[in-house]
């Protein structure tokens, strides 16, 4: 699934993802990939992950990991003459 993340608090060790589809997701500090974790200003930050849901706990995200963004590339200016 893809989402994107609305907030993260390191002092709290979690935060929550918005999906694709609108639903909110709990994420906690141990459900990033390894080299994949997001800081306080992660908001608006494109992820993809698992969704669970673990007895009659809340659906969590786990395996998170942020989604690349590629820049467009522009053609080359060419200086006029």
């Amino acid at each position: 699934m893809e989402g994107t993340m609305i907030w993260f608090n390191p002092a709290k060790r979690h935060g929550f993802i918005r999906t694709d589809e609108g639903e909110r997701l709990r994420v906690d500090e141990d459900g990033f990939e390894a080299g994949h974790a997001v800081g306080e200003r992660c908001r608006g930050t494109k992820v993809s992950f698992e969704r669970v849901a673990l007895d009659q706990a809340e659906p969590r995200a786990v395996n998170v990991t942020v989604v690349p963004i590629f820049a467009e590339r522009r053609a080359r200016s060419r200086g006029r003459r």
